[in-house]
């Protein structure tokens, strides 16, 4: 695993064979911050990261200057091996907290800049989260949640949904938090 661009461009990190964790390969990485840069600018950011499985996405937050990065996962070795990253990169933008997904978001009251969420692909309860994030008023306004799933889903009828990308087997859906 690498970051792809920004303060830490070129670190590798070794993901144990162990892990259960399938990574964004760094193809789809890459092109969907790219599409996120018309949108956002990274520095100043409060981004969260659901379901942060290798941490990928988190360090290449980080690595693009956000003000601060949550990371929510709940596998223990996940965990671990983020918080040894984390260290790796001698930062202290980076909340890494091990729970459930579905238990964090009904308890935290902070609202984000940024989402990025990659659930398991066979979670029995992914069409529901966008509609989760929403109602638990987790972005800001103009915030941007990206939600990463299989080819088998369509977000377009979401009223919140503003574009998908595909890039090879990775689907991405773009939604905004239009609010106030």
């Amino acid at each position: 695993m690498r970051i792809i661009t920004g303060q830490y461009k070129g670190r590798h990190f070794d993901i144990p064979r162990t892990f259960k964790a399938r990574p964004t390969t760094d193809f789809a990485k890459e092109n969907i911050f790219n599409v996120l840069n018309g949108y956002l600018d990274f520095e100043d950011t409060l981004a969260l990261d659901l379901f942060a499985g290798t941490g990928s996405i988190s360090l290449e937050l980080l690595s693009r200057g956000c003000k601060q990065v949550v990371s929510i996962e709940a596998d223990r070795e996940h965990v671990a091996f983020i918080r040894q990253c984390s260290q790796k990169l001698n930062t202290d933008r980076h909340v890494i907290i091990r729970s459930d997904v579905f238990r964090y978001i009904k308890h935290v009251s902070q609202p984000f800049d940024f989402i990025f969420a990659d659930p398991p692909y066979a979670l029995p309860n992914l069409p529901e989260i966008p509609d989760i994030i929403f109602q638990h008023k987790l972005l800001k306004p103009g915030g941007i949640f990206v939600f990463e799933h299989g080819k088998g889903n369509d977000f377009s009828s979401h009223p919140n949904f503003i574009e998908h990308r595909n890039y090879g087997s990775v689907n991405f859906s773009i939604f905004k938090e239009k609010g106030e």
